[in-house]
């Protein structure tokens, strides 16, 4: 994958993300952070203490479990959707010409249902991995390998 000069970069989960730039060319990629943020995610058993409610059938006796809320998820969800948002902004500024997102697969499609278009037309390239625990130097070698 080619990164172009000034070419802006997320790299997200569903907990953090990083906004990194490419201060050098598509041959040599010098990625530079430009901020990045993080949240308080606990799993679902620490967020909702209620067990999943019950169901009666309309016929008989029978009773069904109904499934338990992921809070986990939806608040990784709504993460997405903040840095979505923060990209909007950033895009309404001309901030950037060209986006390159990596994400997990899960999050880049939440990231995808919440980019607005402004932020959709300047996407170049996705790339469907977690790249959040990597240091930056290795970011540019990782796309560029497998991007």
């Amino acid at each position: 994958m080619n990164i172009r000069h000034k070419a802006l970069i997320l790299v997200a989960d569903g907990k953090r993300f990083l906004l990194l730039r490419n201060a050098g060319d598509f041959r040599k990629p010098a990625l530079m952070f430009e901020g990045g943020g993080e949240q308080e995610n606990p799993a679902t058993s620490e967020q909702g203490s209620d067990q999943p409610g019950r169901a009666s059938g309309s016929v008989g006796s029978a009773r069904s479990s109904i499934e338990q809320t992921d809070f986990h998820q939806l608040e990784e969800d709504r993460f997405a959707g903040e840095v979505a948002e923060l990209l909007g902004k950033l895009a309404k500024a001309n901030d950037f010409e060209e986006l390159i997102v990596a994400a997990p697969p899960r999050t880049l499609a939440e990231l995808r249902k919440c980019f607005n278009k402004s932020v959709s037309s300047r996407i170049v390239a996705e790339v469907a991995k977690d790249l959040t625990k990597h240091p930056v130097n290795e970011i540019a070698e990782i796309l560029a390998r497998d991007g």
